[in-house]
């Protein structure tokens, strides 16, 4: 006879014991169920729930479920690979204890990141947690690397009732001001307060630019509680707005014009509790390894974008002269470069300097995104790239011989081209994976199909409200 002390491999020992006495704690607290939480590789957050009394067993044997997901579209249309895609096979979610919060948005509910793991206990290989965990692990070892990161998020606030159509604008007030801070101030501190009671470290939250828009901004973590932190920021975000009668976006263009909703990556590279963005004798402080993984970064950006920037609708957001940063280009707190080199004020720019990467939205799979931002930065150190001459100003505004002598060059300006820049980047495709690269390419080509014809506006309303 199976128990709980006896489970199939893919928990972590002391994991049942510890799940049954947060379960315990759970229910006197009136918590009821459990999100076990994940996302697709076309960005989509994807879940199951178990009761709380079912806490244990998901600790002890995982929760099932079908390994199919890794090939969704943002429509919920199925495309397939050689590996994945079938009706067939089955993959069990296992909750991370350590990232367990109680939802204070949605009374009665808890969330944790998952892990997902074959029935014999191996990774799955299209577990996204799993690649940035490996890249993470793999540069301590090699090189002695940690990391800092933290994730922006931009959403659109829009008028109730309900998701799915057209979007109206819950504020008036003009771009950043205090009309519109006014405007959601019952909702905005519901957030702050939500935040707070599950413990996430808000650094500022604010009105931004585009319609109806607002932007969070948390403290930065290693990668891969950053991209659990980006994900649980999201259902927070989104459940406390259902509860003012309001709905967000988190879609990279809620219209086809205009600015759209961002999810930049700042990133910085650490060795002995030192940071190498700062202190160091290169440009603005950056040590020569810093400096190499900048261009590292920058010299892969054509390919990172089908990565992190995954949707169709992402390429109504990376237009030029919108502080998108859809130029190859790097440079000392310009919000034109795709890589901004933040050093931060003085006297803290030893905790603060970072990278912040810019061609990046919300339909990115956060996992993704910070591990093939991980992997290239490390090509560029190892390799101890030279970073090219800094741009100053709007890069769209050089004259085409400066820019490329500068080698400052266009990101793909559409997801067709994107893919066709990751299929031939053998690092950012083994970096994945071969399952989980050819699953990017898979679901690419899908939303690619999915979104042949639309014109601009359509497209935006496709995927207006799927991430």
């Amino acid at each position: 006879m199976t128990t709980l002390a006896d489970p199939v491999p893919g928990g972590r020992p002391g994991d049942v014991e510890r799940a049954t006495a947060l379960g315990e704690e759970l229910s006197e607290r009136g918590v009821h169920g459990i999100v076990l939480a994940y996302v697709d590789t076309a960005g989509v957050g994807r879940v199951k729930t178990v009761p709380t009394a079912k806490l244990a067993s998901a600790a002890a044997w995982g929760v099932g479920m079908s390994p199919v997901f890794d090939t969704f579209l943002a429509n919920d249309s199925i495309v397939s690979t050689d590996v994945l895609g079938s009706p067939d096979g089955d993959l069990r979610l296992y909750p991370d204890l350590d990232q367990l919060v109680v939802l204070a948005g949605q009374p009665g509910w808890a969330w944790a990141p998952v892990d997902r793991i074959t029935q014999e206990g191996e990774p799955h290989p299209g577990c996204s947690r799993t690649v940035l965990r490996r890249a993470v692990s793999e540069a301590a070892d090699r090189h002695g690397l940690t990391f800092k990161a933290g994730i922006e998020i931009e959403w659109a606030v829009g008028q109730g009732p309900a998701e799915g159509g057209d979007f109206v604008p819950a504020l008036s007030g003009p771009a950043y001001s205090a009309t519109r801070q006014v405007e959601l101030s019952d909702y905005t501190a519901d957030l702050l307060a939500a935040f707070a009671a599950q413990g996430v470290d808000v650094e500022q939250i604010h009105p931004e630019y585009a319609a109806g828009q607002f932007e969070i901004s948390v403290g930065a973590l290693d990668p891969v509680t950053a991209a659990d932190r980006s994900v649980l920021v999201r259902q927070t975000v989104r459940a406390v707005a259902r509860r003012h009668g309001l709905v967000v976006s988190f879609a990279p263009a809620v219209f086809a014009q205009g600015v759209g909703n961002g999810g930049h990556i700042h990133l910085s590279t650490w060795r002995d509790g030192v940071n190498l963005h700062s202190g160091g004798e290169g440009r603005y402080g950056m040590t020569a390894e810093a400096e190499s993984f900048a261009a590292g970064v920058l010299a892969r950006l054509p390919a990172l974008t089908a990565v992190t920037a995954p949707s169709p609708a992402s390429y109504l957001r990376l237009k030029p002269s919108q502080w998108a940063g859809v130029f190859t280009a790097w440079g000392r707190e310009t919000r034109e470069a795709a890589v901004r080199v933040v050093t931060g004020t003085a006297g803290l720019r030893d905790q603060a300097a970072n990278l912040e990467v810019k061609p990046v939205d919300l339909a990115a799979n956060p996992y993704l995104a910070l591990a093939c931002l991980i992997a290239a930065g490390l090509d560029g150190l190892t390799s101890s790239a030279p970073l090219a001459e800094e741009i100053t100003g709007d890069p769209a505004r050089l004259d085409p011989a400066d820019a490329a002598a500068r080698g400052v060059r266009r990101l793909p300006a559409s997801l067709t081209e994107a893919v066709e820049e990751f299929r031939k980047d053998e690092l950012l495709r083994t970096a994945l994976g071969p399952v989980l690269a050819d699953a990017v390419i898979a679901v690419r080509q899908g939303e690619i199909a999915a979104a042949h014809g639309l014109d601009d506006e359509r497209v935006a309303a496709a995927y207006r409200w799927k991430y």
